[in-house]
């Protein structure tokens, strides 16, 4: 993991520990784009994640998270309600870019 992942998403500073860690999984493209599997982020909701992780990992990252579906604990988040998302910790966000095949 970045070592500024973590941190970037709480908005305040490193040692805040009122902002849950929440483990992401990244499938395929995000995957590559990311270079890891899977990693822990602060983030108290879907705003504060979906911004540490576009601040982290860049414009390619962030075109790829606007096409991509969000599951939080196995469940599919509509992508209108990512924002008002509330995260706790050990939730559990994968992040599934759009497959190609048939």
């Amino acid at each position: 993991m970045p070592a500024s992942a973590a941190a970037a998403g709480s908005g305040s500073s490193p040692g805040d520990t009122t902002a849950p860690l929440v483990h992401i999984t990244y499938w395929a493209a995000a995957r590559s784009i990311t270079g890891t599997t899977t990693e822990d982020i602060s983030a108290r909701n879907g705003t504060e994640l979906l911004e540490a992780l576009r601040r982290c990992y860049g414009s390619r990252f962030a075109a790829l998270l606007d096409r991509s579906v969000l599951l939080v604990n196995g469940v599919q988040v509509p992508s209108r309600s990512v924002a008002s998302l509330e995260l706790a910790a050990g939730d559990t966000v994968e992040v599934l870019p759009p497959f190609a095949g048939g």
